[in-house]
């Protein structure tokens, strides 16, 4: 007879094979149709609340996989939090201003000069239909990635209220005293001809010049100094394009000077080295301290103009000479010295990096009329050669060298009229700096990890004003009006709210495409022929730094609370949005606009290199749906370590593939064999292997959940699969086989091991929801009526956590016996001495084993008999904590139902199988 129709065998519709990249997108559309994220809002009215809040992506290009691992891993961390019971927001946004459109639409025009020759409202019209058309290509692309988010009300920077509210975040700050606008050196890319912040520039490696210039000191200083015969300053530079510019040298106010015998003048603890450099060759003849030659004049070998000596606790002895060249049109420091002695900024250069008449009108250079509209890198050899004996050595080299973020041209410093917002000032009503403000904060927020705090305080102390000005085409405005006569802007409330009221209405375009006539608040008190436009934009990070005001605090969206629970993006992010939307955040409310802070590090291959298209290590997300579906995404995202760089290849998403297949089967082998339980069994009536499952998954899967809380969810991942791979599927399914199929349908025995299976399989599902959501909705669809009760998808669950059960099992003897056991049937099975571990039995003098329910010990080794020490042919031995076990063959004959070698003849059941045939 063929018994295989009397088993209770595993049951269920959910599919071996996820077919994701077919099926994901059904369910998708489904979600979206039935609009899930309104319903997630539902089920957790009046829960506490978690709000994390998106930082803005570039409307611009299609998603990469760093876009892909960003929003997948806020995806995840909404979801935990929304199966943990808390009522979650997440409102998508895209960051729509700023030179990337700009450039993309230069390009599809065909260049700057057809850019130039349309009006700023044309530029600025197909600036917002590239950025419109990308916001909603990327929408389709991370919604393919499962992320659920309020896509029907997204906050894109560019939306009318959206700039209105960008403008405000503005006025505030200036309300509080703190924007100033004031000519001083800035980062300048000639190349895209504007103004840039620090979060702007990326270091890269350039050739430069290097220059020992001697600067005469003039016939007074040296009589005021004490020195007769040659005396000259010597300054080092790699910039020889700023000589024109020159209006002093800085010395170290500390250090000693030192004259040569052959008339020059260094720090005293950098000749030795610029004789061995020949630069100078005499011997000392005096010393001198910095203070000496305070307010002295010095004479620039290339104008003959005067450059004014100065003190400067900037100036490093360190390389160079001690004494340094002072532009305070070009350098920062030099700024803040000039400042301070009152010396001349001069600007030759015009915004795209050529000298302009200034050159001429201040004979800043011989032949003068000859450099105009000459570009300054492309001067040097010519200024150098008309320096003559003065330049005391040339030589060249390569160093680290600030570059425009998306020219990679190289910057200069420029001093031009430009908005700051000042990190010293103080917000009107406070006593405290606002960098003292946001120091503080830094201090309050929670940092994951934990080496963010370093970086984000140390981006904070030392950042200077921050140059929000831009000169540009799109972006929005500084719409204030100047008054032509006096200079001063206008900063009247009802003057702005006026302004700001307009821009709600009809965007802030309106700023070009209206008159001074039509947006000046009609009860102004000025007449709009007295008044000008100030027409720079606000740097992009602005836009992004203000989106806590503009999303959180407007109540134009149902985005959640400010101050936002957590901020989630790149570690990159430190030098830009986080600190961005500190300062602003601090400058308006006093306070961070966030509780926490979350970075991840970047996408790389396998062997940690960067990705590029010429290596031919791209791994696109498109490609990686196309091939494996997203769940296979999200479970990279997950099992990663987040906190360094992310490795991601093709044999990274074979083995990812490798392990979803491994948890799927996982819940397919759960439900399949809890089909027809109807009533969970309870714990105290259950066996002590249930007992002993439930209590490990009880600690596992709380550890895995604490991880997850604290976002570790590598390490969660990694704590989950070793419990799935070897308790619960190396052991626990696989000894409950026998049970599960030949005991009788309403058997304790089997209905408590189910129920154990039940309980477990409803926590996994919940706990592993927030990343394979699509696979935990599948489940719902197709799980048996113990595990969906009345839940219609996987968004009617609430994570729960297993009961504490108490076991007197002693897993760590048992285990270790176990392992002994399988290491000697192996050798068995190789020697093919035994098929299947039914044929043995094990003999003991074990008291904890032979305590045991008989049944539970058999399945434990899944041998037909555990039974006291008696004579037998020993096939085998091994010891436990002094206990010995001897392997033997099994003494019944096999039963032809259950293969246990129960059965007291050939051919006939054992006991129990007849019991259950018969009943």
């Amino acid at each position: 007879m063929d018994y295989k129709d009397t088993l209770l065998l595993p049951k269920t519709t959910f599919a071996m094979r996820g077919n994701l990249p077919q099926n994901e997108p059904k369910r998708y559309a489904k979600w979206f149709e039935e609009d899930v994220y309104t319903k997630m809002k539902k089920k957790r009215e009046g829960a506490p609340d978690f709000t994390l809040h998106d930082g803005p992506p570039y409307a611009n290009g299609h998603i990469h996989i760093g876009h892909a691992l960003n929003k997948i891993l806020k995806d995840i961390i909404i979801k935990h939090n929304y199966f943990a019971g808390k009522s979650v927001r997440f409102t998508p946004g895209w960051d729509c201003h700023g030179l990337p459109i700009e450039q993309q639409v230069e390009k599809k025009l065909g260049g700057k000069a057809k850019k130039e020759a349309l009006s700023k409202a044309e530029v600025r019209q197909l600036c917002r239909k590239h950025a419109e058309e990308f916001v909603g290509i990327q929408k389709e692309e991370f919604k393919k990635l499962g992320v659920i988010a309020d896509w029907k009300k997204p906050y894109v920077t560019m939306d009318y209220k959206f700039e209105a509210n960008i403008y405000r975040t503005l006025c505030e700050v200036a309300k509080k005293g703190l924007l100033v606008e004031r000519s001083k050196p800035v980062f300048w890319s000639w190349a895209e001809r504007t103004a840039l912040a620090e979060a702007e520039v990326e270091y890269e490696d350039k050739e430069d010049y290097s220059i020992f210039i001697a600067f005469e000191l003039s016939d007074d200083a040296k009589t005021k100094a004490g020195i007769d015969g040659k005396a000259a300053m010597v300054i080092w530079t790699t910039t020889p394009w700023t000589i024109p510019a020159n209006t002093g040298i800085s010395l170290n106010p500390d250090e000693k000077y030192v004259l040569t015998d052959d008339g020059y003048i260094v720090a005293k603890a950098l000749y030795e080295n610029l004789k061995e450099q020949e630069v100078v060759k005499g011997d000392i003849t005096q010393e001198f301290d910095a203070a000496t030659f305070e307010n002295l004049i010095a004479t620039n070998p290339l104008n003959g103009r005067e450059s004014r000596i100065v003190l400067g606790k900037h100036v490093l002895v360190d390389n160079g000479t001690g004494c340094v060249h002072t532009a305070p049109g070009h350098g920062e420091d030099d700024y803040r010295v000039g400042l301070k002695y009152d010396l001349p900024v001069i600007m030759p250069v015009s915004e795209t990096g050529v000298y302009d008449e200034t050159v001429v009108r201040e004979n800043l250079i011989p032949n003068a009329e000859e450099f105009v509209g000459k570009h300054i890198f492309k001067a040097q050899e010519e200024l150098i050669e008309m320096m003559g004996d003065a330049v005391l050595k040339v030589g060249k080299f390569t160093h680290s060298y600030p570059h425009c973020w998306r020219s990679h041209k190289p910057l200069i410093f420029r001093a031009t009229k430009q908005w700051f917002i000042s990190i010293d000032g103080r917000p009107e009503g406070e006593e405290k700096t606002l960098r003292q403000i946001a120091l503080e904060e830094v201090e309050k927020t929670r940092f994951i990890p934990q080496t963010g705090y370093n970086r984000l305080k140390s981006m904070v102390e030392n950042r200077p004003d921050w140059c929000i000005s831009r000169q540009r085409d799109w972006g929005v405005p500084i719409a204030f009006f100047r008054v032509k006569a006096t200079g001063e802007v206008l900063l009247d409330e009802k003057v702005l709210n006026f302004v700001a009221m307009i821009f709600e209405m009809k965007g802030s375009d309106a700023w070009y495409s209206m008159s001074i006539e039509e947006l000046l608040y009609p009860g102004s008190g000025y007449k709009p022929e007295e008044l000008e436009k100030v027409n720079d934009i606000l740097d992009v990070w602005f836009d992004s730094g203000s989106t806590w005001y503009s999303v959180l605090k407007s109540r134009n969206y149902d985005a959640g609370r400010y101050p936002a629970d957590l901020y989630v993006e790149g570690s990159d992010q430190h030098r830009g949005w986080f600190q961005s939307s500190m300062f602003l955040s601090c400058a308006i409310e006093h306070q961070a606009p966030y509780k926490g802070v979350l970075t991840h590090g970047f996408t790389v291959d396998e062997k940690g290199e960067k990705m590029s298209k010429s290596k031919g290590n791209v791994i696109a997300p498109e490609q990686v749906i196309k091939e494996y579906g997203s769940e296979i995404l999200r479970l990279w995202v997950a099992s990663s370590d987040y906190q360094g760089d992310l490795k991601i290849s093709k044999g990274i998403l074979k083995q990812t593939a490798e392990n979803y297949r491994k948890l799927r089967n996982t819940f397919r082998f759960l439900m399949a064999n809890i089909d027809d339980l109807e009533a969970i069994v309870e714990p105290q009536s259950m066996g002590v292997l249930d007992k002993w499952i439930l209590s490990v998954a009880a600690d596992v899967l709380g550890e895995v959940h604490n991880a997850f809380s604290e976002y570790n969810f590598v390490g969660g991942m990694n704590i989950l699969n070793n419990f799935i791979v070897n308790e619960l599927s190396g052991i626990y399914l696989d000894i409950t086989k026998d049970r599960l199929y030949c005991d009788a349908k309403n058997d304790l025995h089997r209905r408590a091991s189910q129920s154990a299976m039940a309980l477990i399989a409803k926590t996994l599902l919940t706990l592993l929801a927030p990343i394979l959501t699509y696979t935990a909705d599948e489940i719902v669809e197709h799980a048996p009526k113990t595990l969906k009760a009345e839940a219609e998808d996987i968004f009617d669950y609430i994570h729960k956590p297993l009961p504490k059960i108490q076991s007197e099992f002693d897993a760590d003897y048992f285990m270790s016996a176990r392992e002994k056991f399988y290491e000697i049937v192996d050798g068995l099975k190789k020697e093919k001495i035994i098929k299947s571990t039914l044929e043995l039995t094990l003999y003991t003098d074990s008291k904890k084993a032979l305590d045991l329910n008989p049944v539970e010990a058999e399945d434990w080794f899944v041998v037909s008999g555990v039974d006291v020490m008696q004579p037998c042919e020993e096939l085998g031995s091994f010891e436990v904590d002094g206990d010995r076990f001897i392997i033997a063959k099994a003494k019944g004959h096999k039963c032809p139902r259950c293969w246990k070698y129960h059965a007291p003849k050939e051919d006939a059941l054992c006991e129990r199988c007849e019991k259950v045939l018969n009943a």
